[in-house]
């Protein structure tokens, strides 16, 4: 019996990697899941969360949590970063509110990253994907720190055929992304990123991967600009290969 997903794609794949949620899809259907993607799914609130803009981050919540609420299935999110946001942030910004909680809570209970609910409850550790790369894996903020999600995104890409896992120097040190903080602190970001890059070209990996967009987006432009010829990817573009 297929299980049911719900599809929360994300600001930063649906723009820029709509690739990466094609790959999403085509990982859970081969793991037996039956995915549905939810038209009316928005911004889930976090960037206006985090800049403190309390109401307009409510009115993206609300729409949020009324689209998830159509289905009772799982939610499945291939980002740290908003999963951490509905699971956590959702509860402090609807603190005073009973009726809100009990509703923040029912859809938080379903809510899973990509990677977690890959090893965490369908229990699997192997696609049968292959790729043919030395690939270092980049542990990012909100899904290491908020969501304490480590071993599962790596025992993902140690069944992984031909794939050579790399140590990161560091590699839990921001890449000084933080959605906002690097538009409201581009001198700290630009350092912390050329720490990150540079981490990467000692490991002699060909190529990163984390399971946010946002880390990928940031260190693929900082890449880019300093024209480095190594690349960075989601992790469900590894998973979907073979």
């Amino acid at each position: 019996m297929e299980r049911s997903t719900q599809l929360f794609i994300t600001c930063i794949i649906d723009t820029l990697y709509p690739q990466t949620g094609v790959a999403v899809t085509k990982v859970l259907r081969r793991c037996g899941a039956e995915v549905h993607f939810p038209q009316n799914q928005s911004c889930c609130g976090q960037p206006a969360f985090n800049a403190g803009m309390r109401p307009q981050a409510r009115q993206m919540a609300e729409q949020t949590i009324r689209v998830l609420e159509e289905s009772l299935g799982d939610i499945v999110i291939p980002s740290g970063s908003c999963t951490g946001m509905i699971r956590h942030g959702y509860e402090e910004l609807f603190a005073d509110e009973p009726e809100w909680q009990k509703r923040v809570k029912g859809v938080a209970s379903r809510t899973y990253e990509f990677t977690q609910y890959l090893v965490d409850v369908l229990g699997i550790d192997s696609l049968g994907a292959r790729y043919n790369h030395k690939v270092a894996y980049h542990a990012s903020c909100h899904l290491l720190r908020d969501l304490g999600i480590d071993t599962q995104p790596q025992r993902l890409l140690a069944g992984v055929d031909g794939l050579e896992p790399i140590q990161l120097p560091n590699r839990e040190e921001c890449c000084g992304f933080g959605g906002l903080f690097s538009i409201e602190h581009p001198e700290i970001s630009k350092e912390m990123l050329g720490r990150k890059i540079n981490h990467f070209q000692q490991s002699g990996a060909s190529v990163l991967t984390s399971c946010d967009a946002g880390c990928i987006a940031h260190i693929s432009g900082g890449l880019h600009r300093m024209g480095i010829n190594l690349s960075a990817v989601h992790i469900a573009e590894i998973l979907v290969q073979g």
